[in-house]
């Protein structure tokens, strides 16, 4: 298959994915409406709007966070968990990096805690989430990973969380409300049930106009975004 039928393909999956939730959503309350079994209905209605929508890989939420220009046709999305060390070196290698991907690609985080391992990564990603709120999202980000060696090995981290708040300038008690919203929760959630369904097993997973990039190394990721411009520039 070439790249052009790639890119042909992942635009038409991302419209199939989008028909489907909306055929989803117009068939239950149909069902609802005919008044069939209304408590399982009303049941059913309730799991599937309180979890909230998914996005696969090649498309873009509006909750999601992206650095960069959403109009660059490139896009990278990298599912992560704040206490994974190799997420932590993924991290570093994109920032060094990103000032020659920045004209191309797009960045899109979304959340992939993996809390059976990283007992605190569900923790962190509320922060990040939460400093979101207040437009402060990428600084959280970047200011976990950076001290990840720091907190990772504590018994509890919400107080050391809450100084790099404050370092931030956050309102701390805004902060903590938007930590217990259920927005920020279900935003978290969202992403990882997107993530299990575009297969991701472990982190980081890089994701380039939705191939997945095994073994993301700088030069492999420099070499997939470079193969992904040009295709968009022979394609226009």
């Amino acid at each position: 298959m070439s790249k052009r039928e790639e890119q042909r393909k992942r635009r038409e999956e991302k419209q199939l994915a989008a028909k489907s939730r909306q055929k989803t959503q117009k068939l239950m309350l149909k069902i609802g409406m005919f008044g069939v079994a209304p408590i399982l209905v009303l049941l059913t209605l309730y799991t599937l709007f309180s979890q909230g929508p998914t996005y696969s890989t090649v498309e873009i939420a509006e909750t999601d966070h992206v650095r960069g220009t959403a109009a660059t046709p490139v896009s990278i999305v990298v599912y992560a968990d704040f206490q994974c060390p190799a997420c932590a070196t993924e991290h570093e290698t994109m920032t060094r990096i990103w000032p020659n991907l920045r004209n191309k690609a797009h960045l899109v985080f979304r959340h992939f805690p993996i809390t059976t391992s990283h007992p605190h990564s569900w923790t962190a990603s509320l922060y990040a989430e939460a400093a979101g709120k207040q437009d402060r999202f990428w600084e959280m980000h970047d200011y976990l990973f950076a001290t990840q060696a720091i907190w990772a090995g504590m018994s509890n981290v919400d107080s050391e969380f809450d100084s790099y708040a404050l370092e931030l300038n956050l309102d701390l008690d805004r902060l903590h409300a938007d930590i217990e919203s259920d927005e920020v929760v279900q935003k978290l959630r969202s992403d990882q049930r997107g993530g299990n369904s575009s297969g991701v097993r472990s982190t980081p997973a890089v994701f380039i106009n939705g191939r997945i990039v095994a073994q993301p190394s700088a030069e492999r990721i420099i070499e997939v975004v470079e193969e992904e411009f040009a295709e968009s520039e022979s394609a226009d």
